[in-house]
């Protein structure tokens, strides 16, 4: 019996009762291969031409969250913990950006039929996926507890936001990403698939992979729902319990330069936070017999290509002392580079 007969017979079987349990054929396992579809269908010219607008906006994603990355790096005045999780916020999102878009890209290149990838390739994708998208939700929420301590909290703020605090923090969110990352996986993974391995996305999505297993179908999608909750819920209530206090005093205290300076800056995280929790809770925070995986690749193309591609552009644009360090940089690269020419000259 050929792999399509054993898929279709199982499929048939699946239909024949609500009562025939799913977990019992030997047969079912994982594909030897998943084919992640993406835009093959589509006609090669406007996969070309979707190419050629999404490149320069991967290439700009990645020149620009490696700037914010090197500029908190290497100037002495963004040395403080904001810059420290900005900085490691923007290298999450050049790992993000570099797990799925190449691929994606190379998809709308290759001829018709989609992706062939090993199911360990896939597992690693939709790993990494959740690694690093989970990690970015907690990054969120530990940029927006040091906020909470910066303004409303500012006698003790110093002994507080240490260091090695910062450090802890950032090692909490990526293991806490790791950790559900890896359940989610090895859970999605270990499913019977009996409905083949055609992944109906530009990359190996959790609700993609999904709806190709057999089983229970509503624990599933309460376990999706439960990781969530566990990613973007609680943490988006923390972020909103947090900046709505730091509002609250902005609005109390201080000058009005002081004002402005410190809603700038809380709006830019509150606008990066509501982009991302946004887009995630849109797109996993839905039952999977109510989604469309043909509507969710579409808006994948938003989350992977143009939000990213707005972290950077909020922070540098909004944010002085990130525009002042860019400039003193740049200052200091034009004053060497005539100090070396005079040199020549001489």
């Amino acid at each position: 019996m050929g792999y399509r007969d054993l898929t279709r017979n199982s499929w048939v079987q699946e239909k024949e009762g609500p009562t025939l349990s799913h977990w019992s054929e030997p047969n079912w396992t994982v594909p030897q291969e998943f084919v992640i579809l993406g835009f093959s269908g589509w006609p090669q010219g406007l996969r070309v031409l979707l190419f050629s607008l999404l490149l320069p906006l991967y290439l700009a994603t990645l020149a620009g969250n490696l700037l914010i990355l090197g500029l908190a790096l290497a100037e002495p005045t963004l040395h403080t913990p904001m810059y420290f999780f900005l900085g490691s916020l923007s290298a999450v999102e050049v790992a993000y950006t570099l797990v799925l878009t190449p691929r994606m890209l190379a998809g709308f290149l290759l001829p018709p039929g989609g992706q062939a990838v090993a199911p360990s390739t896939c597992a690693a994708q939709m790993g990494l996926f959740v690694a690093l998208g989970g990690s970015e939700c907690l990054l969120l929420a530990a940029m927006a507890l040091d906020r909470y301590l910066a303004i409303c909290r500012p006698l003790y703020y110093p002994q507080l936001m240490t260091s090695g605090l910062c450090w802890a923090l950032l090692a909490c969110c990526c293991l806490g990403g790791s950790i559900l990352a890896l359940g989610l996986t090895m859970a999605i993974f270990q499913l019977p698939f009996c409905h083949g391995g055609l992944v109906n996305h530009v990359f190996c999505d959790l609700p993609a992979v999904l709806v190709l297993a057999c089983g229970n179908r509503e624990l599933q999608e309460h376990v999706l729902l439960a990781a969530c909750m566990l990613l973007l819920v609680l943490p988006l209530i923390l972020i909103l319990l947090s900046y709505t206090r730091v509002l609250v005093v902005i609005l109390g205290v201080g000058d009005s330069a002081g004002r402005r300076k410190a809603f700038n800056t809380v709006a830019s995280h509150l606008t990066v936070a509501v982009l991302h929790y946004g887009c995630a809770t849109a797109m996993y925070a839905r039952p999977l017999s109510s989604r469309s995986l043909e509507e969710d690749k579409l808006v994948s193309l938003i989350y992977i290509n143009l939000t990213p591609l707005l972290y950077p552009a909020i922070y540098t644009l909004r944010n002085r002392d990130m525009q002042g360090a860019l400039q003193r940089v740049v200052s200091q690269r034009t004053m060497g580079m005539g100090t070396v020419q005079q040199a020549e000259l001489v």
